[in-house]
């Protein structure tokens, strides 16, 4: 894996970019966008986790792009896809851990009607990375997972509006976790968003909690991923035997979207915009 070199880093270790770099960010975001746009037909009811994850490898050959995941720290998929009270890092084609509003025995890696995933795609392209994800259904979803996914997407664009020059990382965590906690929902600490560029995670490590003013303030340049995890439940997590899945420790509901984006002048910009506009799921 080549390391980041351009730029300058700051006294925090974040890596200021040059004005040019933002072009190659928005090329890698655009294809794993597209790639989460293309599979986004795909999921049904009956569906495994094992086909999204062979159709997702097939759109990555076929952007010409590398997967970023397949061989890192040995995980061996071009995706991780997380259903229900799965917070990250769900493996594709692994049976579907039962949570604890499931009447499915869930013996295969099948979704079924109701089931709600996030799926998490990180491409390489002309040495950039593009990281994003975002939540889909399975069928018809229950009133409280359609409520979560829309606070969750919401407090990813809540986030979003704190990037501007001056701000802080703590602007982003507070905005985020007041959102959440005034609709009774929880953040998850365990995970956090990151840095990246040339390289897959680098400083800063994004919270989203935290206190408005803390942290490095944000400078022009600075490319990083807000991707808060949200619960319906408590904010605890464990990690199961296959020392990737993550998954609530109460078993509620949990929720993700990500977004890869970069501190401009004045602002931000979001480099894994959806080209078909399909980054929220649609509800009638």
């Amino acid at each position: 894996m080549r390391h980041d070199t351009g730029g300058r880093l700051t006294r925090d270790g974040i890596r200021i970019h040059d004005t040019e770099d933002f072009a190659g960010m928005h090329k890698a975001g655009a294809v794993a966008a597209k790639i989460l746009d293309d599979v986004a037909p795909h999921i049904r009811p009956g569906q495994t986790t094992g086909r999204l994850e062979e159709i997702i490898r097939a759109a990555v050959d076929e952007s010409g792009s590398t997967s970023a995941t397949i061989g890192y720290k040995g995980y061996q998929h071009a995706s991780c896809i997380s259903v229900n009270h799965v917070v990250c890092h769900g493996i594709p084609g692994s049976k579907i851990p039962k949570w604890k509003n499931d009447s499915h025995g869930r013996s295969d890696d099948a979704l079924y009607d109701g089931d709600i995933l996030n799926i998490d795609v990180t491409v390489i392209v002309d040495g950039w990375y593009g990281d994003t994800s975002r939540m889909f259904v399975a069928g018809e979803p229950k009133p409280y997972s359609k409520r979560l996914i829309e606070v969750t997407h919401d407090a990813l664009m809540i986030g979003i509006e704190q990037v501007k020059p001056g701000n802080t990382f703590g602007d982003i965590g507070h905005a985020i976790q007041t959102f959440v906690e005034g609709h009774r929902m929880s953040v998850v600490r365990d995970f956090c968003g990151h840095g990246l560029g040339r390289v897959f995670h680098a400083p800063p490590n994004v919270l989203h909690y935290g206190r408005a003013g803390s942290g490095p303030r944000l400078e022009e340049g600075m490319f990083f991923t807000i991707e808060p995890m949200v619960n319906l439940g408590r904010p605890e997590t464990k990690v199961l035997k296959d020392e990737w899945t993550a998954i609530t420790r109460d078993k509620s509901l949990s929720a993700q979207f990500e977004h890869s984006v970069g501190v401009t002048s004045d602002g931000v910009e979001i480099f894994t915009l959806s080209p078909g506009d399909m980054f929220f799921p649609g509800f009638d």
